[in-house]
């Protein structure tokens, strides 16, 4: 019989990780039985079930602390394992990785948590910081292991406290898509593209301070949407560029965008291990980026593009100047990107090591899904 697989994390919108849970069930779709517990329906369930993959709404599981919604959550997920009698859990997302871990050792299934961010990372509020470490450390006692996106997370989850021999850094991986950009060609203006919801987390502002610099040989497209899009919209006409800025809202063709681009920018107050940034890497466009998180593991800084030091807007702005104004320079990061892409950050390399991990606690899982790379784990 197949190894049963459950998923679960707190929402089912676009974003980065539900677009890695959604890769994990397209890579293991057909070779395990797969289940998807979410608390709200969305586009990651429909995707989910259009492969046909189990899916199970737990209106329960929400992202604010409740603690009385927070107990029937888990109540509610201890009968659902019962039932469903998986081999492994394998919870994303801080607040469903609580509930999943109490609720899978409640019913005897081992089990496995993706860290995109931590509880107790910069950007997270305070109550939730004091509230959160202490459960997190709870929860890696009773789980299997731990999966870090990134060796910045890793390193910054062992300094506060948790088992190092637990957690393993698995990068994000993506599928790899026809699209590619020409990075060094075309005329006209260099189009620098930013997908990022407008939050407080994305740094909008500096790449809008940084166009005054370009003197008019560069566009601007955003990509997304989010609260703080008209306040950005209001600085670029303060700024005097909103004549070379784009607000193309939430969009469905980010590998078409990417194509038509030259730049890839991503400035940023922190990060995990950023799927978009991988993207453009995928598309050969080179990157320039705030040096956060895992972002520098990604990036090779004069490599593959530009690392910088967040909240630094002059220096974003210079290294921005350098790359829009050598096609040269463009040609080699975005080829030294897509080459790196290959490498280091495709889907069946994240699959392949995912699984190996799997392996360590359901043995028979290998004989389902034979990988293709080998390595040990820390």
């Amino acid at each position: 019989m197949k190894p049963s697989i459950v998923y679960v994390i707190t929402k089912a919108e676009i974003g980065g990780g539900q677009s890695h849970v959604l890769d994990l069930l397209q890579g293991l779709h057909g070779k395990c039985r797969l289940h998807l517990v979410t608390g709200e329906t969305g586009p990651l369930t429909e995707a989910a079930g259009a492969l046909g993959v189990d899916v199970h709404v737990a209106p329960t599981l929400v992202q604010p602390m409740d603690p009385p919604r927070d107990l029937r959550a888990v109540y509610a997920l201890v009968r659902l394992f019962k039932r469903i009698k998986p081999d492994l859990v394998h919870a994303h997302t801080s607040k469903a990785g609580f509930h999943a871990r109490a609720a899978a050792w409640l019913s005897g299934v081992p089990s496995v948590f993706t860290a995109h961010t931590w509880c107790f990372a910069e950007g997270t509020a305070r109550m939730w910081k004091l509230v959160g470490t202490p459960l997190e450390k709870a929860a890696a006692r009773v789980c299997h292991k731990i999966i870090a996106v990134s060796e910045a997370n890793r390193q910054l989850a062992i300094d506060r406290g948790l088992p190092a021999n637990k957690i393993v850094t698995i990068h994000n991986g993506i599928p790899d898509s026809p699209e590619r950009a020409r990075p060094g060609g075309d005329s006209g203006p260099v189009k620098i593209l930013m997908v990022a919801r407008f939050v407080r987390q994305k740094d909008h502002a500096t790449l809008l301070r940084a166009l005054p610099e370009l003197n008019g040989r560069a566009e601007v497209l955003f990509a997304g949407g989010g609260p703080l899009r008209s306040e950005m919209e209001e600085l670029a006409r303060e700024l005097g560029v909103a004549q070379h800025v784009r607000f193309l809202g939430d969009r469905h063709d980010i590998p078409d965008l990417l194509a038509s681009s030259h730049i890839f920018a991503l400035p940023t107050h922190w990060e995990g291990f950023p799927i978009s940034i991988l993207e453009a890497m995928r598309a050969g466009l080179p990157i320039i980026a705030s040096a956060v998180g895992g972002v520098s593991e990604a990036v090779e800084d004069g490599v593959t593009g530009f690392t910088v030091p967040a909240g630094r807007p002059r220096e974003f702005a210079q290294k921005l100047s350098i790359l829009a104004g050598s096609a040269q320079l463009r040609r080699d990061f975005g080829r030294a990107a897509r080459l790196s892409y290959e490498r280091n950050f495709t889907r069946q390399l994240m699959l392949d090591r995912t699984i190996l991990v799997y392996s360590e606690i359901v043995p028979q899982l290998t004989a389902q899904v034979p990988v293709v790379y080998q390595e040990t784990h820390p």
